[in-house]
C-alpha cells in the first residue's frame, strides 16, 4: 500500500529530529569535563608506626600430652575439659587389680630370694669356722713334726753313741782285754739305738703326710669358702634384681592413678570411662594439660616481612573470642625455618617448592593479662597480631593511596600506575624504572611531584623529600589518579551531607 504524501512528510521530519538529537548528544558528551578529585593537606605526623599484621592462635607456654602407662580399664576420670589442675591432682584411674596381684607375686618372690641370701650367708659362716678348724690342725701337726724331729736328733744322737760303745768293746775283745759279755751288752745297745732311730723317722714321715694332708684340708675348705661366698653374691644380685622389679611393680602399681605432671588447665580429653587403656608403642592418649601460666600467641608472618620482625619488639593481639580487645605482647622468638602455606607440619622438605609462598612462626608472649581475660583464654583460639616493627616521631606522612608510580620519559605512555602496580617490562627485556610520586594543586591544576619514602604505616607512608607541610596534594580516586597528568585542571571534590568524600582506592 502506497504511503500518502502528508505521512511521507511527517517520517521524513521525525528521521531529522532525531539525527539532530544525536549529534547534540555526541557534541555534549565529547566536551571534556573537570575530573574531581579528593585532597588532602599534609601535616606533621607526630607517630607513624610501620607494622606487620600475621594470624595466629593461642597457644600455652608449654603443653603436655598424658598417656596411658600402664594397661587397663579406665575406671575413673576426675576432671572434666577445663578445669584448672595444679600439680599432683588425680586425673585418671585405671583399674588396679592386674597390678596389684603381679606386685604381690614379685613381693614373695623378693622375700624368697632374700631368704636364699641369708641361708648362703650361713653357709658361708659354716665353711669358715670350717677353715678355722683347718687350719688349727695344720697347726697342731706341723707342731707335731717339729717334735718328732727332735725325737730324731735325739734317736740319732743315741746311735752314735752306741756305735762307739760297740766299736770300742769290738778293739777291746780283740786285745783280749774286755769280755764277751761287754760286747753282747755294748751289740744290743747299738741294735736297739738303731731301732729307735728307724722308728722316729718312720714317724716323722708319717707326721708331714698328715701336715700335707691338714694342708689340703685347709685349701679345700678355702675352696669351699669362696664358693660359699660367690653363691651368696649370687643370691644377693638375685635378690636385687627381684627387689628392682619390685619396685618396678610398685610403680606401676602406682601410675595406675595418673597425676597432673603440672599446674594448668585440662585442654581435651580425648578418652571415656569404661574404654581399655593400652601402654606401649601404640599407648591411648588420656588428656591434655596445658600450663597457662605464660601465654603466648604463634603467629605466621609472610616471607616478605619476616626480615621487619625482631625478637623484643611490642604488639597488639587480637582474639576472636574477646572480641575487639586488644592484649600487649612482646616477640620472644622467630623460627628461623620457613613453611610452606600448606605445610601443616614443617621442618625441611626434600622438594624445593618455588611455586609456594613460605611463612615463618613467630611467638608472641602476652603481657600485663587480667585475670578474668587471662581464665576466658583457651589453646587453639584464633587471634590477630599485629607487631610494630618501628617507630619514628614527627614525621611527614602522606596516604598510601596518594602515591603513584610512572614512566619518567616524556615519550612514555602519559597515563601513571597507583602504587604497587608494576609497569609491563620494555621490549628488551628490562624493566624500565619508575617515578614515585604524589600530584599537588596548585590553585586548580595538578602537578607531579617525585618522592622520597621512608616506613610504610597502616594507611599512611613516609615522605623523607619532596614535600612540605601544608602542601595540598590529590588524595584519590584512584580511577581519576591513572589519568591525571601534569598542568591538568581538576575539581576538588565537595562532601555530601553524611556522605564521606573520600573514595575508597
Amino acid at each position: 500500500m502506497a504511503l500518502s504524501r502528508k505521512k511521507k512528510i511527517i517520517i521524513g521530519v521525525s528521521a531529522a529530529a532525531l539525527l539532530g538529537i544525536v549529534i547534540i548528544v555526541s557534541v555534549f558528551a565529547s566536551r571534556k569535563e573537570e575530573p574531581e578529585v579528593t585532597t588532602v593537606k599534609l601535616q606533621v605526623r607526630p607517630e607513624l608506626r610501620q607494622t606487620v599484621t600475621a594470624s595466629g592462635e593461642v597457644r600455652p607456654i608449654r603443653y603436655i600430652k598424658l598417656t596411658s602407662e600402664v594397661p587397663g580399664r579406665i575406671e575413673e576420670i576426675y576432671v572434666n575439659a577445663g578445669d584448672q589442675v595444679t600439680k599432683g591432682k588425680p586425673l585418671v584411674r585405671v583399674d588396679p587389680t592386674q597390678l596389684q596381684s603381679s606386685q604381690e607375686a614379685q613381693w614373695a618372690a623378693t622375700q624368697a630370694s632374700i631368704s636364699d641370701v641369708q641361708n648362703a650367708r650361713n653357709a658361708v659362716s659354716s665353711q669358715q669356722q670350717a677353715l678355722v678348724v683347718a687350719e688349727a690342725s695344720v697347726a697342731a701337726a706341723r707342731q707335731q713334726v717339729v717334735s718328732l724331729q727332735t725325737q730324731v736328733d735325739r734317736a740319732q744322737v743315741d746311735l752314735n753313741a752306741a756305735q762307739r760303745e760297740l766299736k770300742r768293746n769290738t778293739d777291746l775283745i780283740e786285745a783280749g782285754v774286755a769280755s764277751r759279755f761287754e760286747y753282747d751288752a755294748a751289740k744290743d745297745k747299738y741294735d736297739q739305738a738303731k731301732i729307735a732311730l728307724e722308728t722316729a723317722k718312720a714317724n716323722l714321715e708319717a707326721q708331714k703326710i698328715a701336715v700335707k694332708e691338714a694342708t689340703e684340708r685347709v685349701n679345700q675348705q678355702h675352696i669351699a669358702v669362696k664358693e660359699a661366698q660367690t653363691s651368696v653374691k649370687s643370691s644377693e644380685m638375685r635378690a636385687n634384681q627381684q627387689q628392682a622389679m619390685l619396685t618396678g611393680q610398685q610403680s606401676q602399681r602406682s601410675k595406675a592413678t595418673q597425676l597432673s605432671p603440672l599446674n594448668g588447665v585440662v585442654a581435651d580429653i580425648p578418652t571415656r570411662v569404661g574404654e581399655y587403656a593400652v601402654a606401649g608403642l601404640s599407648t591411648t592418649p588420656l588428656m591434655t594439660i596445658a600450663d597457662m601460666s605464660t601465654i603466648n600467641v604463634e603467629v605466621n608472618v609472610d616471607e616478605t616481612e619476616i626480615n621487619n620482625v625482631a625478637v623484643g619488639q611490642e604488639a597488639k593481639v587480637k582474639v576472636d573470642a574477646l572480641g575487639e580487645k586488644e592484649l600487649k605482647a612482646v616477640v620472644v622468638q622467630r623460627n628461623p625455618l620457613a613453611i610452606a602455606k600448606s605445610d601443616q607440619t614443617g621442618g625441611l622438605s626434600n622438594r624445593v617448592n618455588v611455586q609456594e609462598a613460605k611463612e615463618f612462626k613467630v611467638t608472641l608472649e602476652l603481657k600485663d593479662i587480667p585475670d578474668d581475660i587471662k581464665n576466658a583464654l583457651r589453646p587453639g583460639m584464633s587471634s590477630t597480631a599485629t607487631i610494630t616493627t618501628k617507630t619514628k616521631n614527627n614525621v611527614l606522612a602522606v596516604p598510601l593511596e596518594s602515591i603513584v608510580e610512572k614512566a619518567p620519559t616524556p615519550t612514555a605512555s602519559p597515563s601513571a600506575t597507583i602504587a604497587g602496580n608494576v609497569p609491563s617490562p620494555s621490549p628488551g627485556g628490562e624493566k624500565p624504572k619508575t617515578q614515585k610520586g604524589v600530584y599537588v594543586i596548585e590553585g586548580n591544576k595538578v602537578r607531579f611531584i617525585e618522592v622520597q619514602t621512608g616506613i610504610t604505616g597502616e594507611a599512611d607512608i613516609e615522605v623523607t623529600s619532596g614535600l612540605k607541610a601544608d602542601q595540598e596534594i590529590v588524595r584519590g580516586p584512584s580511577r581519576v589518579l591513572k589519568t591525571l597528568k601534569d598542568g591538568m585542571t581538576v575539581k576538588r571534590q565537595v562532601k555530601k551531607p553524611g556522605v564521606n568524600g573520600n573514595e575508597a582506592s
